[in-house]
């Protein structure tokens, strides 16, 4: 053999060889991801749903532990088939503990409408022990929803908003209802004529998006509803007692909820505690999540042989008699059907209504009137729930400047009520003084004042009278102001001491002086040279 016949390597296989096998082994067996979007206020019983939904134990309520709650809930499970084999899709569940703003805005970040439109269900959560507000609640949230749905209002958003309400639309025609006998397998059955949809159907909800409403704790709405006011079960004591007026409201307020409904194209159920009825409402869900696109205007599903296949079939029949587990599936209900359940009931009525509240919301009414659904609905349920305690009104202080200013105003205006007025006026030296501790006028310090006391004390005791304790001296001076001239007299002995004239005055002698100006002499002077001083002092102005 010819070895210039031979390449002169082998030709290297293509890099890709390995990410070509894994990405069709991985298309071929793609997991679909859905998820599904809880809203209801605190303590509706959504915990217990979330649960039922995932296939999951609840947590024990039994248990002393602390709740928690998050700002946005999530969990996860994998949906797998009836023989636990295979993974037919990755359910998320979403949930948020109020109809809160700040609650809710976070779920356009995590639940954004571009990617989780086509791929999203939702459930309106209800309590019914609480059925005053149902109709408050279920505007809430529904409004929320179609302003979620608009996104930042791009054009790709809106392509997807008409494709899934087509495909939503198309699911509510062809609804037929589970009978014993199944169904071919053939497009024969969706090929025929296809019926409008009737009035009052599917007016809003523009992106089609599946809705649930559920009204949980179905078991309690005839338990305890003999008792008048709010209780901790039933629908706070709405009526008394039992009979047709008890059977006639709860049938009214399901019927009311159906109206709503059928304007969104949403289901209804109810559920309680026991594991049949959330079950049911599971399948429902898991249903919905997997209806399939719209067929094409000739019947050819977007160019299929065959028309796709709902993996999770709905066949549970509808139920609108037993009112704890009540089955009212998307597309099955009518006006007529609604009108069957009590006579005298106008689903007509009820839906203009509920248009007159969205159009007060928009701006477009000012909504003064009592045309809306939320009103008439609050006259026929009344509200037991629990009332806080009102606020005191609140108390409005005057301001701490402005008081101020309005006090200082008023003291400028009457000196009496000026504590330091006493010192700005001069004293009276005709008014005797009670004693000798107090303020002292400015004619105290005057120079003929200071003057007189010392041409007294030099003097001698030429008074020729006794006096006594707050009599005026003869100088016109009072008791104070002579001990005040005196102790001044005190710090000017350098003068008296430069005059050979003077007569200097020991201070026994002026203390003695001072105790007769003061009193009676008592007996017994003190020893020492200062008694005998006081007594000599005291003789010489006596006489």
């Amino acid at each position: 053999m010819n070895k210039d016949s031979r390449s002169s390597s082998p030709e290297a296989p293509p890099q890709d060889l390995w990410s070509t096998i894994l990405n069709s082994v991985s298309s071929s067996r793609s997991i679909p991801a859905k998820n599904i979007l809880v809203l209801g206020q605190p303590s509706t019983g959504k915990t217990t749903l979330v649960s039922a939904l995932l296939q999951k134990p609840a947590a024990d309520a039994s248990k002393d532990e602390p709740r928690t709650d998050f700002a946005l809930g999530y969990d996860w499970a994998d949906v797998r088939d009836e023989g636990e084999e295979d993974i037919l899709a990755r359910l998320s569940v979403y949930t948020v503990p109020s109809s809160a703003p700040s609650y809710t805005a976070l779920l356009s970040h995590f639940l954004r409408p571009q990617s989780a439109l086509p791929h999203t269900a939702v459930i309106i959560v209800l309590d019914w022990t609480r059925p005053w507000t149902f109709l408050e609640d279920l505007h809430t949230w529904l409004t929320w929803i179609e302003h979620w749905v608009q996104g930042d209002g791009a054009r790709e958003l809106e392509v997807i908003r008409e494709e899934h309400r087509e495909r939503w639309q198309a699911h509510l025609q062809h609804y037929t209802e589970p009978s014993a006998e199944p169904l071919p397998a053939t497009s024969s059955a969706l090929q025929g004529t296809i019926l409008p949809l009737g009035p009052g159907t599917f007016t809003h909800n523009a992106a089609g998006i599946p809705i649930v409403v559920v009204c949980t704790k179905a078991d309690l709405i005839d338990d305890n509803n003999d008792l008048v006011g709010a209780g901790a079960s039933g629908m706070g004591g709405m009526v008394k007692g039992k009979g047709d007026e008890w059977e006639e409201r709860t049938d009214g307020i399901m019927q009311i909820l159906r109206a709503v409904c059928l304007k969104y194209g949403a289901g209804l159920f109810y559920t309680t505690p026991q594991p049949t009825t959330l079950n049911v409402l599971r399948q429902y869900a898991l249903h919905t999540l997997f209806v399939p696109p719209a067929p094409a205007p000739d019947g050819v599903f977007d160019g299929a042989a065959a028309p796709a296949r709902n993996p999770f079939p709905f066949l549970h029949k509808p139920n609108t008699l037993d009112r704890d587990r009540i089955v009212v599936p998307a597309g099955w209900d009518s006006w007529g059907k609604i009108a069957v359940l009590r006579d005298g009931f106008d689903a007509k009525a009820w839906g203009e209504a509920w248009e007159h509240d969205l159009s007060s919301e928009s701006g477009v009414d000012d909504g003064g009137s009592e045309a809306g659904a939320r009103k008439q609905y609050a006259a026929l349920v009344q509200d037991q729930g629990h009332k806080p305690t009102p606020l005191p009104p609140f108390n409005n202080p005057t301001p701490e400047q402005a008081f101020l200013a309005k006090n200082y105003d008023e003291n400028a205006r009457r000196a009496d009520r000026d504590p330091r007025g006493i010192f700005r006026s001069p004293v009276d030296a005709s008014v005797p003084t009670a004693g000798l501790v107090g303020p002292l006028g400015s004619s105290t310090f005057s120079l003929p004042a200071v003057e007189r006391a010392l041409a007294e004390m030099e003097g001698g005791g030429s008074s020729g009278g006794r006096r006594t304790g707050g009599a005026p001296s003869p100088t016109g001076q009072t008791q104070h102001e002579v001990l005040q001239n005196f102790f001044k007299s005190l710090l000017n002995t350098k003068d008296r001491a430069a005059s050979p004239g003077s007569s200097a005055v020991s201070p026994g002698a002026a203390a003695g002086r001072a105790s007769t100006s003061t009193g009676p002499r008592t007996s017994g002077g003190g020893g020492g040279g200062g008694g005998a001083q006081a007594d000599a002092g005291s003789g010489t102005e006596d006489g």
